[in-house]
């Protein structure tokens, strides 16, 4: 059963652009964890309401930045060993870097796929 994890970042709005080349420089380096399955990273830039929802609109851009730029990153491993082992190799390496372009330490969100 594979396990992920959602870490969602609040960005500063000064960073944004710093952070989003920090992560494409570190993809490369995400992508060679054993185990690895799957890897996003999404920028928020939209948001939906319920009357968008009833009427199967589409989502409306957002049009401005309000204390931090979001992004959610999602990784998915074949076991929690091998998702436990590329927490510490990033710690080690990019760890530093992204927390200093936070708002507030990030939120990791983990559990094994149900579906």
């Amino acid at each position: 059963m594979p396990f992920t994890e959602v870490c969602i970042y609040q960005v500063k709005p000064q960073k944004a652009e710093e952070f989003e080349t920090l992560m494409r420089d570190a993809r490369s380096f995400l992508e060679k964890q054993e185990g690895l399955l799957l890897l996003r990273l999404v920028r928020r830039g939209y948001h939906i309401d319920m009357e968008q929802i009833k009427e199967g609109l589409p989502p409306l851009a957002l049009t401005r930045v309000v204390k931090s730029v979001k992004y959610l990153l999602y990784w998915e491993f074949d076991t929690k060993e091998s998702y436990g082992a590329a927490q510490k190799n990033l710690y080690e390496t990019y760890w530093k870097s992204i927390e200093k372009c936070l708002v507030v330490p990030h939120d990791k969100y983990l559990g094994e796929c149900v579906f």
